[in-house]
C-alpha cells in the first residue's frame, strides 16, 4: 500500500503535469485558431470559416479541453493546502466553475460560427464570442486568481511569490474588464493580455513538481 507521503508526492506530480499539459494545449490553440478580419461582412466571414475550418475546430477543441487540466491542477492546490473545507477553498472551487462556464460558452460559439445557414447566424455567433470575452476579464480571471492568491497566502504548497502574483494578475484583469466595459469588441492587445495567465499556470505547475518531495513530508 502507498504511504501518505507517496500519495501526496504523486498528487503533486500528476497535478503539475496536468497544469503543464493544459497550458501547452492552450498555447497551441491560440496559435492555430486565427482571428477573423475586423469589420468583415457575412460573406467574408463565411469564406474565412471555410478556409480555416479545421484550424478553428481543432483550436476550439483544445481550448475546451485545456481548462479541464488546469482546473485539476488548481483543485489539487486546494487539496494539498488543506483548504477544501475552508471558505478560501470553496471560493476557489466557485471561481473555477465560473471559468469553465465562460470558457465552454465561448467555445460553443466558436463552433456555432461555422454554421453558414442561416447566414446571419454567423454574425450573431461572432458577436456572442465578443460579448463572452468580456466575462473573462470581468469575473472569470479575476475571481480565479484572486481567490487562489488568497488561499496560497496561508499555504506552504507554493512560494508566496505565486500568491502575490496571482492576486496582482486578478486585479489587473479586473481593471481591464472595467476600463474596456463600454468597448464592445475588445482590442486585440487586451485579449492577448489574457495569455499572460499561461506564464503563471506553467510556472506554478513546474514549481509544484519540483517541490513534490518537500510537500509530501510536510
Amino acid at each position: 500500500m502507498k504511504t501518505v507521503t507517496e500519495s501526496r508526492r504523486q498528487t503533486c506530480i500528476v497535478a503539475g503535469v496536468s497544469g503543464c499539459l493544459g497550458i501547452i494545449m492552450l498555447i497551441i490553440s491560440f496559435n492555430i485558431n486565427p482571428v477573423p478580419p475586423a469589420g468583415a461582412n457575412v460573406n467574408q466571414l463565411i469564406a474565412f470559416g471555410v478556409r480555416y475550418h479545421n484550424s478553428i475546430l481543432w483550436g476550439a477543441w483544445l481550448q475546451a479541453v485545456a481548462p479541464v487540466f488546469i482546473t485539476l491542477f488548481a483543485f489539487a492546490l486546494v487539496h494539498l493546502s488543506g483548504a477544501a473545507g475552508r471558505l478560501s477553498g470553496w471560493m476557489v472551487f466557485f471561481a473555477l466553475v465560473v471559468l469553465m462556464a465562460v470558457s465552454l460558452i465561448e467555445i460553443t460559439f466558436y463552433i456555432a460560427v461555422m454554421f453558414i445557414s442561416p447566414p446571419q447566424g454567423v454574425l450573431t455567433s461572432l458577436n456572442t464570442i465578443y460579448a463572452v470575452q468580456h466575462l473573462y476579464f470581468i469575473v472569470a480571471a479575476p475571481s480565479v486568481f484572486i481567490t487562489l492568491g488568497i488561499m496560497l497566502l496561508n499555504s506552504y504548497v507554493l512560494s508566496k511569490v505565486f500568491a502575490y502574483t496571482a492576486i496582482a494578475l486578478g486585479l489587473a484583469f479586473a481593471a481591464l474588464g472595467i476600463l474596456f466595459l463600454t468597448t464592445l469588441i475588445l482590442p486585440l492587445w487586451v485579449t492577448a493580455c489574457g495569455g499572460i495567465q499561461a506564464i503563471w499556470w506553467l510556472a506554478a505547475s513546474i514549481s509544484l513538481i519540483k517541490r513534490s518531495s518537500k510537500i509530501a513530508v510536510d
